[in-house]
């Protein structure tokens, strides 16, 4: 089993002018220490709107900016919104193709569909649209990572004409794709469709078993690829995967607070139960007082990775008997001394033996469906992709509806410099022959 790290960026108020910097410079030491501490890939989410509970609004950025200062981890978009009035396709292509050149491939292309009223009804996408939108972007954004050039796509969400869609990603032919999967119903899809499922929402290990042996099974039955490269793979987050470890156990519990349950609880207030007003709800303000009603919402040991070292180890062994392939741990809010020590001993007494039984795993998983893989690869569903127009061609001025505004920035630009160029030679001209004549 692979052990992972997860952000969502929360900043629970009262915000300084200088906190945001901080919360980023803080998350850049802590991938940092991560990658050298050997955690297998740093996730990190994309929401808008969402504010204390999440302040990851353009992941591609802080992702650079972490594989500038690391070697080996890879770099997830836990998720990325795909629906078209979010993220473009083609923009989609482009950023995950420049972080995947400039991290020398470590991207991992996780994508979603959106669920919040704050994001769909701030984007003015409506629910019953958001699946058939992540599916046509799914598809475009792919063809043009892995098409030169891209041969056009005409949905009912996305219209795009042929473009060559520049730079190529350097996994070959795209970056591990997958989905989130927040009902056992997604994660089948997931399956079916021979991407990997990042599997939220459930509690405990035993619960965790049957959605992993689920995948596999439907996997197996059910798979038809729809993307050049398959994924099998489940991932596993969820509220009870909090990290905060000390050299004991009482260390730990006090370093985390009440902070722990702060995802959750954040994701009832903008999912479920919560109302807000933007930029004026105090969502932490709310957190404390349910917490003083049932204190049980702030967790402690058994409800994450957290704890002195051996039971934290005791606490990952049980999600490593189920199966899942990955877990990624949440990291507290406004905790950046006590995660920077988690990821050292984490580094120093926990990982290294996890590490050395998941790259036997991977080894065995990879002998065990190879059959699998075979039978899935014979039922591949290819998009229906146009074949391209050698003809096709495009340039000139863009013009407005019925040709009548004509965008001339670019000619009156051009004009202006070569009308530039004429008066300089004109100068340079006459100064040469006053030199002459003066001669």
């Amino acid at each position: 089993m692979k052990i992972s790290l997860f952000y969502e960026f929360a900043l629970p108020r009262p915000w300084s002018d200088d906190d945001e910097r901080e919360l980023f410079q803080d998350g850049l030491d802590e991938v940092e220490a991560a990658d050298k501490a050997g955690f297998s890939t740093v996730w990190l989410t994309e929401h808008h709107f969402l504010e204390e509970y999440c302040h990851a609004t353009a992941p591609e950025m802080f992702l650079a900016a972490a594989s500038q200062r690391t070697k080996n981890i890879r770099l997830g978009f836990g998720v990325m919104h795909l629906p078209p009035p979010i993220n473009h396709p083609a923009r989609i292509a482009e950023r995950v193709a420049t972080l995947d050149l400039i991290s020398n491939g470590r991207v991992e292309f996780g994508t979603g569909e959106g669920s919040s009223v704050a994001e769909l009804g701030g984007f003015n996408i409506d629910p019953a649209d958001k699946r058939s939108m992540w599916e046509e972007a799914l598809e475009v954004s792919i063809r043009c990572m892995t098409e030169a050039p891209f041969t056009g796509f005409k949905g009912q969400h996305v219209e795009m004409a042929a473009r060559n869609v520049i730079p190529k990603p350097l996994q070959d032919p795209h970056p591990p794709v997958w989905v989130a999967c927040t009902r056992p119903s997604s994660v089948q899809m997931a399956a079916q469709k021979a991407i990997g499922a990042l599997s939220f929402a459930y509690t405990g290990p035993e619960a965790l078993k049957d959605r992993v042996d689920g995948y596999y099974k439907e996997f197996e039955e059910q798979g038809a690829p729809i993307t050049p490269a398959i994924n099998p793979n489940i991932l596993a987050i969820g509220g009870d995967l909090s990290m905060m470890v000390a050299k004991n156990d009482d260390e730990a519990i006090k370093r985390l607070g009440i902070g722990g349950g702060f995802f959750s609880f954040g994701i009832m207030h903008y999912y479920l139960t919560g109302m807000h007003t933007p930029g004026r709800t105090g969502v932490w303000e709310l957190y404390e007082k349910a917490v003083k009603e049932d204190p049980t919402l702030a967790y402690g040991p058994g409800r994450g990775a957290i704890g002195g070292p051996e039971t934290v180890r005791e606490f990952l062994r049980g999600y490593e008997a189920s199966g899942v392939d990955e877990i990624i741990l949440l990291l507290n809010p406004r905790s950046h001394e006590g995660t920077m020590e988690s990821i050292e001993i984490m580094g120093n007494e926990i990982l290294p033996e996890f590490i050395e039984r998941d790259a036997l795993a991977v080894k065995d998983k990879a002998k065990r469906l190879e059959p699998v893989i075979e039978k899935v690869e014979a039922r591949r569903q290819n998009w229906d992709a146009p074949t391209f127009d050698e003809t096709y061609a495009f340039g000139g001025l863009p013009t407005g509806r019925g040709g009548k505004f004509t965008a001339g920035e670019i000619p009156e630009a051009m004009a202006e410099i070569n009308e530039g160029r004429v008066k300089a030679a004109q100068a340079e001209k006459e100064a040469r022959a006053a030199k002459e004549a003066a001669g």
